[in-house]
């Protein structure tokens, strides 16, 4: 979220600093949130890589403050005014003031909500923010205590008295350019992310996160199926269409017969799963690339996959655009208003890896003796 003449004119970098967002991501999972419904019936919720706090800052209002935001605030505006037409007809008086009618909107009873991240986070009302790892085994004692103090870190992470309904990963690397490489490093933060939801979500709960579409992104979805029963790729209207990143909406976590979940040993780690049952089920590891004619890359997962004569055994991924399509375009420059007066960030970054160079900067005059530390906070 930088101040670049192209920043100013993002309509939602605007809108994220009028509405007292963090960061503009915000509007993106409220966009996801109109389609999917993500928090109905939500009481413990982990955001994964939550840094500057943008979607933590949302769930805190919805959830904890009990506020109505996004398409929710103006279905009420929208009710509310109609309600003043009513009135309006019956009374003959079309300077009849707005009424409110709706039913009162009252917080959440017993919600928690941790949020996770390698960078330090200002605090958020309501919100545990844990400095933690998310690759490492001891995070996962860390996030069941925060959410239950009762936690005994010698049971096992699937016998926790709170399971955890939502699990939401807004994060990605710093790229480079080198798209290949960036792919690949935001695979391995995704599949982090999705080993630790394994350890913690309960039987029919959800999974969001970050991807990069790229090649082989298929692939990707697939084995999500596995442990999911509806899997959906959204692309919400606040994030640029010119950039590869979209989310991916797990919904209904079904782990196979015998599951064990396990940051020690994670999923697709080595050759074997194991099950509680001390089974071991091989799995495939041999498969064949043809890159075809038209471009397309088939994969080939191995001889023993059953499959009848005839049949087409390849599942493809939903694709839904979120959000309002008549909203504004994400990345579209749009002119500044008259009288526009820009406004600061909402949250500087408590951390950024640029401090140094700043203020190396600034002892050297750069930038014509105008340069200022605090930076802009990133999403």
């Amino acid at each position: 979220m930088g101040k670049s003449s192209k920043d100013k004119r993002d309509a939602y970098y605007r809108l994220a600093k009028e509405q007292g967002w963090r960061a503009r991501s915000a509007f993106k999972l409220l966009q996801l949130d109109e389609e999917f419904n993500l928090f109905e019936g939500v009481t413990r919720v982990v955001d994964l890589c939550a840094a500057p706090g943008s979607w933590s800052q949302v769930l805190s209002r919805i959830l904890i403050q009990g506020q109505r935001v996004g398409r929710a605030a103006w279905e009420d505006k929208r009710y509310q005014e109609l309600l003043r037409l009513r009135q309006a007809d019956l009374t003959g008086d079309s300077s009849a003031p707005e009424t409110d009618e709706r039913p009162e909107v009252r917080p959440r009873k017993d919600v928690k909500i941790v949020a996770i991240d390698l960078q330090p986070m200002s605090p958020l009302e309501g919100i545990t923010c844990l400095k933690a790892d998310i690759t490492h085994p001891s995070t996962i004692p860390l996030l069941l205590k925060a959410l239950d103090p009762d936690y005994n870190s010698t049971s096992s992470p699937t016998e926790a008295s709170h399971p955890v309904d939502l699990v939401l990963s807004d994060g990605a690397p710093d790229v480079t350019g080198l798209h290949d490489l960036d792919i690949y490093v935001q695979s391995q933060l995704l599949w982090a992310a999705l080993n630790l939801a394994l350890c913690v979500l309960k039987p029919g709960g959800t999974f969001v996160a970050k991807i990069f579409r790229g090649k082989d992104v298929d692939l990707l979805y697939a084995q999500l199926k596995i442990v999911f029963e509806d899997v959906t790729v959204a692309k919400p209207r606040s994030s640029r269409a010119s950039s590869v990143e979209a989310f991916i909406v797990c919904t209904n976590f079904r782990p196979p017969k015998g599951f064990k979940a396990s940051l020690d040993n994670p999923l697709g780690a080595g050759r074997k799963l194991q099950t509680d049952t001390g089974d071991v089920k091989p799995q495939r590891t041999e498969y064949s690339r043809k890159l075809r004619e038209d471009g397309i890359t088939e994969l080939d997962l191995g001889s023993d996959l059953e499959e009848e004569e005839g049949e087409d055994i390849r599942w493809i991924a939903p694709f839904l655009a979120c959000g309002d399509l008549s909203a504004f375009d994400a990345d579209a420059s749009h002119k500044l208003p008259e009288g526009h007066v820009s406004l600061d960030p909402i949250q500087p970054p408590t951390a950024p890896p640029y401090r140094r160079a700043l203020e190396e900067r600034k002892k050297m005059g750069g930038a014509y003796g105008k340069t200022k530390l605090g930076g802009l906070p990133g999403g």
